[in-house]
C-alpha cells in the first residue's frame, strides 16, 4: 500500500481506523480464546480456573490485569484499578475517551 498519496489528516484517520478495528478484533480473538480454552478444560473434566495460574478474584476480574494501554507506549498499562495514572489523566484532560485505551 502506497502511503505517499495520502494527506496528513488522511494518515492520521488511517491510522484511527486501523487502531479501532485491531481493538475489535483484539475481543474477537479474546473471546474466541476463551471458548477454546473452556472446550479443552471440559474435555479434561477441568474447571477453566484451574488451567489459568492465579485465577479470578472475588469480582470475577484478575487484579493486576491490564485492561488500558498507551496507543503509543505499550509499556504503560493500567488495571483501571486505583488511581489513574498520568498518561491517562492527560489523555483524558484532551477530551479523549477512556473507551479508546481499552484493550479487553
Amino acid at each position: 500500500m502506497d502511503l505517499t498519496k495520502h494527506s496528513t489528516p488522511e494518515l492520521n484517520q488511517l491510522k484511527k481506523d486501523i487502531d479501532k478495528e485491531l481493538k475489535k478484533r483484539r475481543r474477537q480473538d479474546v473471546k474466541e480464546a476463551q471458548k477454546e480454552l473452556k472446550q479443552v478444560a471440559e474435555k479434561y473434566g477441568l474447571a477453566v480456573t484451574e488451567l489459568v495460574p492465579g485465577g479470578a478474584t472475588k469480582s470475577g476480574a484478575k487484579a493486576g490485569v491490564v485492561r488500558f494501554r498507551h496507543p503509543e507506549d505499550p509499556a504503560k498499562g493500567w488495571s483501571g484499578r486505583g488511581r489513574k495514572p498520568a498518561w491517562i489523566k492527560e489523555w483524558e484532560a484532551k477530551g479523549r475517551s477512556l473507551e479508546d485505551l481499552r484493550v479487553d
